[in-house]
């Protein structure tokens, strides 16, 4: 991809039309406040040493046809933006594109689903969200309707049986309207504006069963982050950033983007420091506790997510291949692989992977111009993998 000028690039030449498009990602996915409302989560703090990328020297990754490569010719031939691991709350290595700020917010896409799921277990330990109860406890729907059934439980696990697909690149139909409900697609000439909570509690449901099947859309966790806020009586950004961001320590600039109502895109709107992302990672993988041993997050919630999810609705779910031991639970995705990874994942390539067995916490960031691409999701899933194998016995 050619790498795009910062310096020339403006709100004329990445635009709503183009932005998730190359050239103009490499810019716009850490300026995506130039073209989308936003709420801000952190504010930029003190600089912070850089910990070099000495320790991903000598790690040669491998690709599923065999081929070999040095790690940090994988990340430039790949789109790579950043990447960073971090082990015990320390950087112990990262990795910078040439055109990457890295202390400007990157999107992570659908890694805010697993942001919300913690932030829904925060509502629960309150006692202000029960998993079990009806969607429309907290967010009317209309009758008939998809969200009108299903639970919450549903939403946190992707079990809704939803008519909806999941199509990137759709410019004409319900995708696209969805979209432009959040302000990410330019509107249409004389179109009657919509907000995401309109298209959401109009979505039709599918001849499925709630709870069966895991079925992969977006709208579930935007609906989600609705529900956490009718719940708590708090905006999601307010109570994302006195809840969870800032406690656990957060260190850089974060916001998400918002529609014309002010709903947050819970679902794929976070733009975090890839920093800020791994020290969010390294809170989950230490029970929900901060370093300096405050509780952000439920133990119990996070020990829930790590060991249940339903492995009948994995199996017959539509992205079974992706993880074939895998499970999916409260918006995170448990790999079933030998090393009990969980991880977040957003498309276009970003990846908050969590290795257990090396305490280690990577984040991938990246400007791949496809949206989704099986063969380089299992690609980079051999990549991470390997990575922190060959970190375990570092620091």
């Amino acid at each position: 991809m050619t790498p795009i000028d910062s310096k020339t690039t403006t709100l004329e030449t990445a635009t709503l039309a183009n932005w998730r498009t190359a050239p103009f990602c490499q810019w716009s996915f850490q300026n995506l406040d130039r073209l989308v409302p936003t709420a801000a989560l952190s504010e930029p703090g003190l600089p912070e040493p850089d910990a070099g990328s000495a320790l991903f020297e000598g790690i040669e990754v491998g690709y599923p046809d065999g081929r070999r490569l040095a790690l940090r010719e994988h990340l430039s031939r790949s789109s790579a933006d950043a990447l960073v691991a971090m082990r015990d709350g320390e950087v112990i290595a990262e990795w910078y594109a040439p055109h990457l700020d890295r202390d400007r917010p990157h999107t992570i896409f659908s890694i805010s689903k697993s942001v919300t799921g913690m932030l829904a277990g925060i509502a629960v330990g309150e006692g202000k969200l029960d998993p079990a109860a009806p969607i429309s406890h907290y967010v009317a729907a209309r009758p008939g309707s998809a969200y009108a059934s299903a639970t919450v439980r549903d939403l946190l696990d992707m079990t809704v049986a939803l008519d909806f697909e999941e199509s990137y690149l759709d410019t004409t139909g319900l995708f696209d309207r969805y979209r432009r409900a959040m302000l990410w697609n330019p509107a249409r000439p004389g179109e009657t504006p919509e907000t995401l909570e309109q298209v959401m509690t109009s979505l039709n449901r599918s001849s499925a069963e709630h709870g069966q099947a895991f079925y992969y859309a977006s709208p579930n966790a935007d609906m989600l982050g609705l529900v956490i806020e009718r719940a708590t009586g708090t905006s999601y950004p307010a109570y994302l950033a006195q809840r969870l961001w800032r406690p656990m320590g957060a260190s850089g600039a974060a916001y998400v983007t918002v529609d014309r109502a002010g709903t947050a895109r819970a679902s794929g709107g976070i733009c975090a420091t890839a920093r800020d992302l791994a020290r969010f990672g390294q809170l989950v993988l230490d029970g929900g506790r901060t370093r300096d041993g405050r509780q952000v997050v439920p133990a119990e919630w996070v020990a829930d997510m790590r060991t249940k999810g339903n492995r009948r609705a994995w199996e017959t779910g539509n992205f079974w291949d992706m993880f074939l031991d895998g499970r999916y639970r409260s918006c995170w995705y448990l790999t079933g692989n030998p090393r009990g990874a969980f991880c977040g994942v957003g498309i276009h390539g970003q990846w908050l992977w969590v290795d257990p067995e090396s305490r280690l916490v990577l984040v991938r960031f990246c400007s791949r111009p496809e949206p989704s691409d099986d063969a380089l999701s299992e690609r980079e899933i051999g990549v991470l993998n390997r990575v922190g194998e060959a970190l375990q016995r570092v620091g």
